[in-house]
C-alpha cells in the first residue's frame, strides 16, 4: 500500500498572536473547568513568553494549547506551566508529550534569564495528569490545599521538573 494514502499526521506549533487569541479562548473554554481572566490572555501575548505559549495544531487543525509564564524570585527563574490541554478526540497521539517537550527545550535553551525549573499544579483528583507529568520527569514537591476555589477537590499537587544540562525526557 502506498504511504501517500496514510501520510504521517503533522503536528505543529504556532506562537500566540492577537489574531489567534480567539482560538485559544475557545479551546480553553472547552478544555478547562475554569474561566481565565482578561489578564491571562494579555499575559500570554507578552514577548518574553512567546517561546512558552503555543497553539498546538494537528494536520493544520488547532487542537490544543500550552501557556506558561516566567517567574523570578530571589534571582531564581522558574517557568510556571499555567495551562496545557488537548481536545479529547486528539488525545493519546503524543500531542501533550510533544507540547511539553517543546516548552522544556525552549526553557533549556533560554539564556536570559536562565530557567531553573518548570512547575505546575494538578488537581488532586486528576491522577492521570499527575502520572503523565511524572513520566516526563516531574516530581511531586508539595500539596497546595484549597488551590482551586471553585473546583472540588480544592487541593492540587505541585509538580516540578528541574532544568539542567544533564536531564533528558523519558
Amino acid at each position: 500500500m502506498s504511504s501517500s494514502l496514510h501520510p504521517q499526521p503533522r503536528v505543529s506549533f504556532a506562537s500566540l498572536t492577537p489574531n489567534n487569541l480567539g482560538t485559544v479562548r475557545k479551546l480553553n473554554s472547552v478544555l478547562f473547568p475554569i474561566k481565565y481572566s482578561e489578564k491571562f490572555y494579555q499575559d500570554v501575548l507578552l514577548p518574553d513568553t512567546e517561546e512558552f505559549c503555543k497553539l498546538v495544531y494537528y494536520n493544520d487543525i488547532p487542537v490544543g494549547t500550552i501557556c506558561c509564564r516566567l517567574e523570578t524570585t530571589d534571582g531564581i527563574t522558574k517557568l510556571y506551566l499555567m495551562t496545557m490541554g488537548v481536545l479529547a478526540p486528539y488525545r493519546s497521539k503524543g500531542l501533550g508529550s510533544q507540547s511539553l517537550q517543546q516548552i522544556i527545550t525552549a526553557a533549556t535553551s533560554n539564556i536570559k534569564p536562565k530557567i531553573d525549573s518548570v512547575y505546575l499544579h494538578v488537581q488532586l483528583s486528576n491522577t492521570s495528569a499527575k502520572t503523565f507529568y511524572e513520566r516526563h520527569g516531574f516530581k511531586e514537591i508539595a500539596v497546595h490545599e484549597n488551590y482551586y476555589k471553585k473546583l472540588v477537590p480544592h487541593g492540587a499537587w505541585i509538580l516540578e521538573r528541574r532544568i539542567g544540562g544533564t536531564e533528558t525526557v523519558a
